[in-house]
């Protein structure tokens, strides 16, 4: 990986909410947008723009199920990134918040 890609891999997991989104994905598997809105509490918007920049650095990839996005890891991530998406979640296991996260995404009803 050239040092440019490496930097975008981390401005991509610089922001609290799409660690927050990584962890649910790598606990869950795949989720659908409105499961990330209702667990995370956060606008459909702010919820897409996130996972839009996580896409964009092929961290994760999407499919349509009728009017419903769903999100899980793209193979890249699944293969070449896991080393440090499980330091990322080992490191959050005693997080508050995403220990709620967790809590709540097993609570909402998926779309």
């Amino acid at each position: 990986m050239n040092p440019e890609s490496l930097a975008n891999l981390f401005k991509a997991l610089s922001e609290p909410t799409r660690v927050r989104i990584l962890v649910l994905l790598l606990n869950k598997g795949e989720l659908c947008v409105c499961d990330l809105v209702d667990t995370l509490a956060l606008s459909q918007s702010v919820i897409s723009r996130h996972l839009a920049y996580l896409r964009n650095n092929d961290i994760v990839v999407a499919r349509r199920e009728g009017v419903w996005m769903y999100y899980q890891l793209s193979n890249y991530a699944q293969s070449e990134l896991m080393p440090l998406f499980n330091f990322i979640q080992n490191s959050s296991a005693n997080s508050k918040e995403v220990q709620a996260d967790l809590a709540n995404v097993s609570k909402v009803n998926s779309c």
